[in-house]
């Protein structure tokens, strides 16, 4: 009887081992949990990888892992993404961007008409205050919620992933603002079913920056600023640490700055050094596109580079010349920081205004993490290192830092290995941002 007892307990152990050597060698499953940072300027996807504990951040067909947050309406088709911008210029009436702007909110008429002089397309309001786009086609005028916006770019970033993969993605993670409120949050999830998703959960981007640096399980963190430097807006959100749980202390923010800001001081600049070199110049458009490109080109040089080269040609005719306009000049990094002096300089006033309202000293911050791409600033980065007397947490490319926290709450939601320790968000439903802009609005 023993020895049968032996035999099957030695057969059972064999079959384990057995099973445990042909599972190492299968493939790792696909993931099925997508994490989506849905951002005002861009956007981007990633998913958690249950074998190895990486995060994947997906790419499109140009090998880029951001997308812009542009959706631009034709008569056959929707372009979303770096398709979109392209045309922008030709295109500006059916051209549709900052819709997070609009998604879940109610705005009075007389509101939405002073906010459609900020932009070339049209945005009206129904009956019920909630805002649409209107677009004007061939056949007729077509209106597009904020959601049906958001469901564009959601389903291009799902098909990226898609792509990649070779399976269907179904369901997702999405981070949001963290003062986006219940109807915002709603919205967000309506956008995600309309692009084919069930979200299962929305994350506020503070916290899923924090859980991306892990910072839920490391030793010694009790307080944390998260410094959110976009394209388009300025978020600092305070968090206190607590035995796993992200907790929102304090919110602030400018609505009204970011990166374009930054590219729209050099534009400025450039188009001033033309006038003093050539005259007064009538752009085009195209050259305009021509110039926003070279400052865009010129302000991502600048973060590794002490000089930067502008250098291009335009259609349009020098009136002291007589010739189309050929440029070139050297723009310094000094140069760059004098340019945006003021601007860099607002970067710091949402940050006092959390440890004001928060009622805590800088001395007392225990980590400080830099997401968004207008981050990679060096003189960004200096001003608040200086102001805290502590270097930034920046070892995560800062525009997909938010992204890959999403991806680990996905990991997380998907029972994912080696994800043993679980951040918990703990939601103020009282916490309001404030605002910090020289007009206080929050659009």
């Amino acid at each position: 009887m023993n020895s049968m007892i032996g035999s099957a307990a030695i057969a059972v152990f064999a079959l384990i081992v057995t099973g445990y050597f042909v599972q190492s060698r299968l493939p790792p499953p696909k993931p099925s949990i997508v994490g989506i940072d849905l951002g005002t300027t861009f956007s981007c996807i990633s998913t958690y990888e249950f074998s190895s504990g990486n995060v994947t951040v997906y790419k499109d067909k140009d090998e880029k892992n951001i997308i812009p947050s542009v959706v631009a309406i034709l008569e056959n088709e929707v372009l979303v993404g770096y398709k979109a911008v392209e045309q922008i210029e030709t295109n500006s009436r059916n051209t549709i961007y900052d819709a997070k702007r609009f998604i879940g909110k109610k705005i009075s008429s007389e509101k939405i008409k002073q906010l459609s002089s900020n932009y070339p397309f049209k945005v009206s309001v129904n009956s019920l205050n909630d805002p649409y786009f209107e677009i004007k086609l061939r056949n007729g005028t077509k209106v597009f919620s904020p959601e049906d916006i958001g469901a564009f770019i959601l389903r291009k970033l799902k098909g990226m992933v898609e792509s990649a993969i070779d399976r269907t993605i179904s369901m997702a993670v999405i981070s949001v603002p963290a003062d986006f409120n219940e109807a915002q949050r709603n919205a967000t999830i309506e956008a995600g079913r309309r692009a084919g998703l069930k979200v299962l959960r929305v994350i506020n981007e503070p916290t899923a920056a924090a859980l991306a640096y892990g910072l839920h399980k490391k030793p010694g963190i009790n307080t944390v600023i998260v410094v959110d430097f976009g394209g388009g807006t300025l978020d600092v959100s305070l968090l206190m640490v607590r035995d796993g749980m992200f907790i929102t202390m304090a919110m602030a923010g400018n609505n009204r700055l970011g990166g374009q800001d930054i590219n729209n001081n050099l534009i400025n600049f450039v188009r001033k050094m033309l006038e003093e070199k050539f005259g007064l110049v009538e752009i085009t458009p195209n050259d305009l596109q021509v110039i926003r490109d070279q400052v865009e080109f010129i302000k991502i040089s600048l973060t590794d580079n002490a000089e930067a080269e502008i250098k291009f040609s335009l259609e349009a005719i020098s009136p002291i010349t007589g010739k189309p306009i050929s440029y070139f000049y050297v723009l310094s990094r000094d140069d760059f920081n004098s340019i945006n002096k003021e601007l860099f300089l607002k970067v710091l006033d949402p940050i006092k205004r959390v440890l004001i309202d928060a009622e805590i000293t800088k001395n007392e911050i225990d980590e400080i993490v830099l997401v968004g791409g207008s981050t990679r600033v060096p003189k960004v980065r200096e001003l608040v290192a200086d102001f805290f007397n502590k270097v930034p947490n920046t070892s995560i490319n800062p525009d997909i830092a938010v992204a890959i926290g999403v991806a680990a709450q996905a990991g997380i939601l998907g029972n994912g290995w080696p994800l043993k320790v679980a951040a918990v968000e703990i939601q103020n439903e009282k916490l309001r941002k404030v605002y910090v802009n020289e007009i206080d609005e929050d659009l």
